[in-house]
Formats: structure tokens, C-alpha cells, sequence
């Protein structure tokens, strides 16, 4: 094959129905090989590029019969004549940006870094264009240890967000997403709502927000937090369910994920007593979470049982993915605090949801927009399948 004649042709004019048609109705006469053909749209003007074989041995009946096409359809025509196929593209990796606003900025860093780091940038399609922009770039030549921290760094420092993954079969099949609740599912830290209803919130918000940060051991803070409720009325989750805010995207995350038959898991610092019925709301089956000691209908201020902290999250995640069959290299963790760092580094893919500082140094992805549902783009879904989806499941 390398050492065949090849045509290449590459078409640019309006985009409009029958244009492959025509085409290829031109010269399907002649006995030619189609070896390649990629099309893509944008703004109305279409470019068609197609790579021929088994070429006549009267190149310009050919040539003259593309030129004769293009010049009817008002289309721009480029031949190039040469020898074999594309070369192998090895070495793939998956480069996924997203910004709003997407910036020429953005591009020129990302390009730049995969160029130092030996990457050639092969295709290129737009996954979303609102509420922000995502590309995705399939990359050959490199490899995602060494692009996914460069890659991360830039983002960083030139504002947008970045996501590096293999390419192949390993982007393909059934995942697990096992998310972290308070701040990532919801909007809320739920024991700074129950805090509310003990007039303790401020005292609870700044131990929470230190914990987080990495700042207190995590199982210390949260029976010192937990203490701030003794003597509220079990009454009082009812009215904490009912003052839950999701995340935007998050309804339309779970939904898509459970039309794609995806396991989902939620584990959380947080407690059972929200968040399971949360879960339940949502299809989601998989749950793990603090329990609140109750005696005679009121909160005793105490933890039963063992407080889930960083350790146990990621063991939870690798209960979660035993259950379902999967290996970790299958599995997804969502997390924004220093709780879900362990949880994060042991999934095949980890994202810092709009984290703290210390979490998105050390997950694989940081997402820093609102919307929940941009991971589903850094698994290869597009908007319009999200929304076509969507539009079936009504």
C-alpha cells in the first residue's frame, strides 16, 4: 500500500444535501478506491477531504471529471497527487478543552504543549457550544503521563480547563461514576444545613471549609461538627431535603449516564439520612455516607459507626466497582475536597470538580465551570447526543 499512487482531493464551498453524491457519482466509473474520506461543517461552509487508490492509469480523466464537479457546485478544489496511505497514528491519546469563553489563547497553549511534547494533533470536533465550548483533539505521538501534567499546568496558568485520556478501546464500554455529594452533587455542605436549624452554621461553615482544604484531619472536624446538632429533631432531615439545591447539570449527568446503562455511586462525608433518599430520588443505587445517632426522635451530637474519610472513599469506590464487575481502570471519581484526594488517585479517571487548590494539583482533570454535566464530555459524549438522548427519555 506505501508504495501506491495515491490522489488526495480536499473540497470546500457551501454545505448543502448531495454533495458526497455528487461527488462520488463522478467518478464511480473509473474503478477507484475510496482509502479515506472525512467531512466536517462550520458555519454553513463544508470542507470534504478523500484520499483515492487503485487510481486509472489516465490520471486527468479523473482530475478533469473532480474539476468538472467542484466548478458546478461552486466548490474550491485542491488535488495533491503522491504515494501510500496516512502513516499509522501511534501513541493516542485524548485531549478534551473546555472554556467559556473558548480563546484562540487557549488553542495556540494547548497546540504548543503537544508539539513540545512530540504530539501531532490528528482530528479535531467540537463536542458543545453552550453553555460553553468543547473541543476535543485526538492526538498521536505522545502519551498522557507526560502531555496530562503539562497540560495541566497550562491550563492553570492561562485559564481553562483540560482533560488528557487514552484513546482506543480504554474510552470505550461501561464505566462506573461514583460522585462525592455536598458541593459537587449539590450545591450545599448539608451539616452547614442542619447547623442552620441549631443557629450553629458559621461556627460549622469555617470548620468545614479548613477541613476541606486539607487544613484539619477530616474525622477530628466532623465530630466536632456533629456535636453542633445534639438535641435537633430527626424532623429536622425532612426540612434539610427540602432545602437541597442540585448542582446545575446534575440532573442531566445522572439521567444521561443511566440512559447509557453506566453504574453510579454516590460517597460521602455527609449523612445517609439526606443523602439516601437524594439518591433514591435519582436512580442512583449505589450510596455510602455517614450515619447520626438518634435517641428518642433527636440527634445525640455523635457519629454511628466508622466516619467515611478519605481512606474509606477510595476503598468505597473499589466496593462500588467490585460489585459491578469493573476494574478501576473503568471507573470515574468526582470529587472538590481534600476527603475525596484518595478516592480520586485510585479511579482510572479523577475530577476536581471546582475544587480547592490542593485537589485540583493532584486529581487527573480539574472542571472549574458550574455545570455538572461538562463530565460527560470528558468521556466523549457531545451535547447534541446529551440532548437527543434527553429528547427520547421524554
Amino acid at each position: 500500500m506505501q508504495d501506491r499512487l495515491t490522489l488526495s482531493a480536499t473540497l470546500t464551498g457551501p454545505d448543502r444535501p448531495g454533495i458526497t453524491q455528487a461527488l462520488m457519482s463522478a467518478i464511480a466509473g473509473l474503478g477507484t478506491e475510496v482509502l479515506d474520506l472525512e467531512q466536517v461543517v462550520v458555519r454553513g461552509q463544508v470542507t470534504i477531504a478523500v484520499l483515492l487508490g487503485s487510481l486509472p492509469a489516465d490520471l486527468d480523466t479523473l482530475e478533469d471529471r473532480l474539476a468538472g464537479t467542484c466548478a458546478r457546485l461552486g466548490y474550491r478544489l485542491s488535488i495533491d497527487e503522491g504515494v501510500g496511505d496516512n502513516p499509522p497514528r501511534l501513541k493516542r491519546v485524548v485531549v478534551t478543552i473546555l472554556g467559556r469563553p473558548l480563546r484562540a489563547t487557549h488553542l495556540a497553549a494547548v497546540s504548543s504543549v503537544i508539539t513540545e511534547h512530540g504530539g501531532n494533533i490528528d482530528r479535531i470536533r467540537r463536542l458543545s457550544r453552550t453553555p460553553l465550548t468543547t473541543l476535543e483533539l485526538v492526538v498521536s505521538g505522545t502519551d498522557v503521563a507526560h502531555l496530562r501534567p503539562a497540560l495541566a499546568a497550562t491550563a492553570a496558568e492561562t485559564g481553562f480547563d483540560v482533560s488528557v485520556s487514552p484513546a482506543g478501546l480504554a474510552r470505550q464500554g461501561r464505566r462506573l461514576v461514583v460522585m462525592d455529594v455536598d458541593s459537587t452533587l449539590i450545591r450545599d455542605e448539608v451539616i452547614e444545613l442542619l447547623a442552620a436549624h441549631a443557629g450553629k452554621q458559621d461556627e460549622v461553615a469555617a470548620v468545614t471549609a479548613a477541613a476541606m482544604r486539607g487544613e484539619l484531619d477530616f474525622t477530628a472536624s466532623l465530630h466536632q461538627r456533629v456535636a453542633t446538632l445534639a438535641g435537633l429533631p430527626v424532623s429536622v432531615f425532612d426540612e434539610v431535603r427540602d432545602d437541597i439545591r442540585l448542582t446545575p447539570g446534575a440532573r442531566t449527568l445522572v439521567a444521561t449516564l443511566r440512559d447509557l446503562g453506566f453504574a453510579i455511586g454516590l460517597v460521602s462525608g455527609g449523612f445517609i439520612e439526606v443523602v439516601g433518599p437524594l439518591a433514591a430520588s435519582l436512580g442512583i443505587e449505589h450510596v455510602r455516607a455517614n450515619a447520626l445517632e438518634v435517641v428518642e426522635g433527636h440527634l445525640t451530637g455523635r457519629v454511628e459507626g466508622q466516619v467515611v474519610d478519605r481512606a474509606v472513599k477510595a476503598e468505597t469506590l473499589k466496593d462500588f466497582a467490585a460489585a459491578e464487575g469493573l476494574p478501576l481502570s473503568r471507573t470515574v471519581a468526582v470529587g472538590d475536597g481534600a476527603n475525596d484526594l484518595d478516592m480520586l488517585a485510585a479511579a482510572g479517571l479523577g475530577i476536581a470538580f471546582n475544587a480547592k487548590p490542593a485537589v485540583r494539583a493532584s486529581a487527573d482533570t480539574a472542571l472549574n465551570l458550574p455545570y455538572l454535566d461538562a463530565v460527560l464530555y470528558l468521556l466523549g459524549f457531545s451535547r447534541e447526543e446529551v440532548e437527543d438522548a434527553a429528547a427520547q427519555r421524554l
